[in-house]
């Protein structure tokens, strides 16, 4: 763990993504399935995940759909990226969703389906 934003812990499986998230544009707030055809996880939902991808983009409107999809109990269980940018740090802040930044070589041993675990008090990481 390179950085804990939002602290928490939390076991799950991966859905990663290889391409930064636009949240505002990319996610449907009440299903909290990715909408955007031109996204690598297309129709995929986030809901129960834990959600890895290299960084968030565009507006900080995209903190509410964070918040939104939360409310709806479609979020994923955390977030961990290579990069946060505000709009996700403060969505996850906002939604009480665990936060964590990884390097780039952590982040190219995460595969999609995979098993992850991490704690950010005792500050570890386990996959499975």
């Amino acid at each position: 763990m390179k950085k804990v934003l939002v602290s928490g812990k939390v076991e799950g499986i991966v859905l990663k993504s290889e391409k930064p998230i636009n949240f505002l544009g990319t996610v449907d707030k009440k299903t909290g399935i990715i909408s955007d055809e031109n996204h690598d996880l297309y129709q995929k939902s986030l809901k129960d995940t834990v959600l890895v991808f290299p960084s968030g983009v565009g507006s900080s409107v995209g903190a509410y759909t964070i918040y939104s999809i939360k409310s709806n109990h479609t979020a994923p269980l955390a977030m961990i990226c290579q990069k946060v940018d505000l709009t996700v740090a403060t969505g996850c802040a906002l939604a009480n969703i665990p936060l964590i930044t990884i390097s780039d070589e952590e982040f190219s041993l995460i595969k999609n389906g995979m098993m992850i675990s991490f704690d950010t008090e005792s500050n570890q990481i386990h996959y499975q």
